[in-house]
């Protein structure tokens, strides 16, 4: 890898860590823009993976004193359970329809949430969070997001960020997790892979130093725009592909 190139992939990590400090989620949707140019959708995913584990692992340590394990529980079983459902599911559904209606899903929900000043929580008990994991695993399965649908749930529940954020990041830990050792198990986390990864850490956490600085200046109402801001630009992400290549 040549200077250029290895400086677009420092910088790339360097941002992602930015938005992933600042918002919890999205580093994947920020990095891939750039790291699909240059790297192989293989070493893609595989960066994404482990470095996310990094992201959230820091982040919910950061967030600690707010970590509520009464909605995360709940929550990460359903996607644990879910998540091989959605593979499986895979086999039946065309995975392009499927980017299509959850990107459009998400617009919608995103458009309606910023045009809205005010939203009513909603309220949910241990049943109601099972499911809302399981659907949550089931999505990150068949489309590899997979923190969208309980980041969208923590959303509608009205919490503050720091609640938000201390329930869908474990969570996506979790997904990160299970999925990191598949990768490995498939042996994805080759030499180069690996060189790449460490190259990357020094700017990621400056990244994410900088983000969780931002954070701390954000009231509940402007962090509730930058992760509706971020969900639409995740379901463009989903939609516009689809739409060129038909």
């Amino acid at each position: 890898m040549d200077g250029s190139i290895l400086a677009l992939f420092l910088l790339a990590t360097f941002i992602g860590g930015v938005v992933s400090g600042l918002a919890g989620f999205a580093f994947g949707l920020v990095v891939s823009g750039i790291w699909l140019h240059i790297l192989t959708p293989l070493q893609v995913a595989t960066l994404i993976v482990f470095y996310g584990i990094f992201v959230q692992a820091y982040s919910i340590f950061a967030l600690r004193l707010s970590l509520v394990g009464r909605h995360v529980i709940p929550l990460i079983v359903g996607s644990v359970v879910g998540a091989p459902l959605g593979v499986w599911l895979l086999h039946f559904i065309n995975p392009g329809y499927l980017r299509l209606a959850v990107g459009v899903m998400m617009i919608g929900y995103s458009l309606n949430g910023l045009l809205r000043p005010t939203l009513k929580a909603v309220p949910a008990n241990v049943p109601v969070e099972l499911g809302v994991g399981f659907l949550n695993g089931v999505l990150g399965g068949m489309t590899g997001l997979a923190g969208v649908f309980v980041t969208v749930w923590c959303n509608l529940r009205g919490w503050s960020k720091d609640t938000q954020r201390s329930v869908y990041q474990p969570v996506i830990l979790a997904s990160f997790a299970v999925s990191a050792i598949s990768l490995a198990a498939g042996g994805a986390l080759t030499a180069p892979t690996l060189k790449l990864y460490l190259y990357g850490v020094v700017p990621l956490l400056a990244g994410m130093f900088i983000g969780l600085k931002l954070y701390g200046h954000l009231n509940d109402a402007t962090f509730r725009k930058v992760v509706l801001v971020l969900l639409l630009l995740s379901g463009l992400v989903l939609i516009v592909p689809e739409l060129l290549w038909r």
